[in-house]
């Protein structure tokens, strides 16, 4: 697995627990718009480590390989030529000379991703290189969002936060940001893909450490003052 700017091969010890700002959270808990929204406030990076591993399944797709199947999604891993940037008002994302910023959201892949993201070896890669493109970025810090950035990614990084919200406020943000997708199978797709990846890692409940913002009754703005103030009060940022 190589990135062009950040190898992926870069060993543990190029980490820096300090430079992360982990928020974890299931899907629809708004941690990818609330993230952006902070590291552009305060002047950091931003990484959505779920892009990854959707290009990773984008990837196995296009070599016309079988997500369910390990050794292939393995295969495909070694040899996976994704670029991520940190940027939170660029979002673009390459595997190799593809531009895959949109077909990784379309619904085969969002399909695909459980599969991929479950095969321990992948997830380890995949860890590493969000390790390193941490490690050298020129950020003061990156706001990492994801399942697992709390609790194995950065477990040792002084903020770590887990936004959650109830189930049923989560299917209706998501159904919202889906127009013309039926609300009820959005919440069915939904839970079924917390469900699959819960068991792989836990991103429902806090790990010891772990701050907690529940954003079932605040809007977007008051979601991200709520993490904004968690972040000042444990690094001392400031908004700029």
């Amino acid at each position: 697995m190589t990135d062009t700017t950040t190898p992926a091969s870069a060993s543990a010890h190029e980490t820096d627990a300090a430079k992360f700002i982990a928020i974890d959270g299931p899907a629809g808990s708004g941690k990818s718009s609330v993230s952006k929204a902070v590291a552009r406030m305060l002047g950091f990076g931003y990484l959505d480590t779920g892009s990854a591993y959707r290009a990773l399944a984008w990837h196995v797709l296009d070599r016309g390989a079988d997500t369910s199947d390990a050794d292939a999604v393995l295969a495909a891993a070694s040899d996976f030529p994704v670029q991520l940037g940190l940027d939170p008002d660029d979002r673009t994302v390459r595997v190799g000379d593809a531009e895959v910023t949109e077909a990784i959201r379309d619904p085969r892949v969002s399909g695909a991703v459980s599969g991929v993201a479950r095969v321990p070896e992948v997830r380890a890669q995949v860890n590493e290189l969000f390790r390193t493109l941490v490690a050298k970025s020129s950020y003061p810090a990156v706001v990492v969002e994801g399942r697992d950035i709390t609790t194995v990614v950065a477990p040792d990084a002084p903020v770590r936060i887990l936004l959650t919200a109830a189930p049923e406020v989560r299917a209706a943000r998501r159904a919202g940001e889906l127009a013309g997708e039926n609300a009820a199978a959005v919440a069915a797709a939904l839970h079924k893909r917390d469900a699959s990846d819960s068991t792989v890692v836990d991103f429902l409940n806090a790990a010891d450490g772990v701050e907690v913002v529940d954003s079932t009754e605040l809007d977007f703005a008051q979601t991200i003052d709520a993490v904004l103030t968690v972040i000042e009060r444990i690094q001392g940022a400031h908004r700029g």
